[in-house]
């Protein structure tokens, strides 16, 4: 074999196999099923995410099979490995749900690793719960191979129009008295029908759309059920895309350029997408050193309006938007309103503006997506708040059925099973506003999601008598008047932290500000009374988590540079 190689799509792998004092490294990887003539070929790290944890990715086992069957015909070497996830709703409202957001850097540490120790020249990743999305973003942006991002596609609605939020919910309403037990558990055996991620606008489902409008993915990805042969066929067409790539040699940084994010902001916005999505972009074009922030929500979000009607404050699921032609027609609208940015590059190694050249509109009789002169709101529902509470921002998620403005009265807890429990005993009334604190990036740590209280607040029929405000962050499965990602955090000594009982909060999502009304003598002097708790871990992954973690405001990563 020669010293020397050939072909320059495989810059990576024939470092790794290439000439005779590489003997070693083929006689490994002859033993896993590789042929002479595959040592010639592009590698491709197939990246799943696949396991029995949860349905969001119990079926990608498959999807990766056929994302190397497509980079095989295509000419290349297609070799799957594994990553983890976890699953937001089992966790959701435990202890462990504080692994959920430090899952996130897990994956995409770990795709770095793997296919950076393995030398291989292109990745597809495939992505099912919510963290997978980001990490394998991360992780792919990081190495800066040729990459094509897939998503495993959407669950299909329960019996009776269910859903994983509908039995949060139920839970409330039980403990409310308005539904029965036998109710209850119907809810609960029947909502979840099999593979796939959770069926709204939720959190997994915006950020697959948002990861389509960024140009990572082949145009039609983030809208197709999770068993169904589109999936499978996109996951086929995504191993042979990344030859393609390779052949181009395009890469994550010819494509996560600045105007690609604005785009995914404004397809995330006109969908109605999850608070969730800011962290995550932040996070994603932090790694491409595209400058964003929370500002930019802000600015973008001024003039793009929310279209979707889409659960969880709308009405319809994921799998009703795949019906009538998913994302990209609303795209196409999109981008004749002049709304989006037409000439970034995507992973087809064609323009925005070309992949939705021949796209058709929606059906006239469909009621899912307004049109644009009649939006759902006339602005963002993604709301960055700032005031004497939150001076680096907060981000809320308002979509003006809650209405645009509360003042209460603060109520307020150390953690998230404290409130879970005054929540549904009753403590929690008209007129409160709970506060949830010491659950930030590094004093939960991990930020957990706050998807049972503010589930417990809508089962209670509080939805529009309660709001919520945290320095944890919020499931995309959440509504009602919420107010998270607060930072300062509290661990860090932020406003938050010196909220007392009895303080009077006002949030308002039109001047897009959040006030505790205490002077500020009087902050000051609980300032300095105030002290840092211990960490409640000190060792483990949850504790380097804490440490290396940066604040929600700028993604909460854990590789900021020096």
């Amino acid at each position: 074999m020669s010293d020397q190689p050939t072909d320059p799509r495989r810059r990576h792998s024939a470092p790794v196999v290439d000439g005779i004092n590489k003997s070693a490294s083929r006689a490994m990887l002859r033993a896993v099923g590789f042929q002479d003539e595959d040592f010639t070929k592009p590698q491709v790290g197939i990246a799943s995410t696949w396991s029995q944890v949860t349905p969001c990715n119990a079926h990608i086992d498959k999807l990766a099979d056929a994302a190397r069957t497509g980079a095989d015909s295509a000419g290349g070497k297609g070799v799957i490995f594994n990553t983890i996830t976890i699953s937001d709703g089992i966790a959701n409202g435990t202890e462990g749900m504080k692994y959920s957001l430090v899952s996130r850097e897990v994956i995409a540490d770990s795709i770095e690793t793997v296919a950076g120790c393995e030398g291989f020249d292109g990745l597809v990743a495939i992505g099912g719960c919510d963290k997978n999305m980001p990490g394998c973003l991360i992780g792919m942006a990081r190495l800066n191979r040729p990459s094509v991002f897939v998503y495993g596609g959407t669950i299909l609605p329960g019996k009776c129009h269910t859903d994983i939020v509908s039995v949060f919910e139920a839970v409330g309403a039980y403990t409310q008295g308005e539904i029965d037990l036998p109710r209850l558990e119907d809810i609960e055996k029947t909502a979840i029908p099999g593979p796939g991620s959770c069926g709204g606008m939720y959190t997994a489902n915006t950020m697959a759309s948002a990861i389509e409008a960024l140009g990572m993915s082949l145009p039609g990805s983030s809208a197709q059920n999770a068993v169904s042969e589109e999936k499978r066929a996109d996951s086929e067409a995504a191993g042979q895309a990344v030859l393609d790539l390779l052949e181009k040699n395009i890469t994550p940084r010819d494509i996560m350029t600045r105007e690609a994010f604005e785009n995914a902001i404004t397809v995330t916005i006109a969908l109605g997408g999850s608070t969730n999505a800011v962290l995550h972009l932040l996070a994603m074009a932090n790694v491409v050193d595209v400058p964003l922030t929370l500002d930019d929500f802000t600015e973008i979000g001024r003039r793009v309006p929310v279209l979707a009607d889409l659960r969880p404050s709308g009405h319809y699921m994921m799998s009703e938007l795949v019906e009538i032609g998913g994302i990209l027609p609303l795209m196409k609208n999109l981008l004749d309103a002049g709304l989006l940015h037409s000439d970034c590059l995507t992973v087809t190694g064609r323009t925005l503006a070309e992949n939705l050249a021949d796209v058709a509109p929606y059906p006239d009789d469909q009621q899912i997506i307004a049109p644009l002169d009649q939006p759902r709101k006339a602005d963002s529902h993604l709301r960055v708040l700032k005031g004497n509470l939150a001076p680096e921002g907060a981000v809320a998620k308002i979509t003006g059925k809650e209405g645009t403005r509360f003042s209460g009265t603060a109520r307020v807890f150390g953690s998230e099973e404290e409130a879970q429990a005054r929540i549904l005993d009753g403590t929690v009334t008209a007129g409160d506003v709970v506060v949830i604190r010491y659950e930030g990036p590094r004093g939960g740590p991990g930020m957990r999601e706050m998807l049972s209280p503010t589930s417990a607040i809508m089962g209670r029929g509080l939805g529009k008598e309660v709001a919520l405000i945290t320095d944890g962050r919020f499931s995309g499965g959440s509504h009602g008047f919420v107010v998270g990602h607060i930072t300062p955090e509290a661990f860090d000594g932020g406003p938050i932290a010196l909220v007392e009982d009895g303080d009077t909060i006002t949030i308002d999502a039109v001047a897009d500000t959040i006030e505790v009304h205490v002077e500020p003598d009087e902050l000051e002097r609980r300032r300095a009374n105030w002290q840092r708790p211990a960490p409640n871990y000190p060792r483990g992954v949850l504790a380097k988590y804490a440490k290396t973690v940066s604040s929600a405001s700028t993604g909460a990563v854990t590789d900021l540079p020096d």
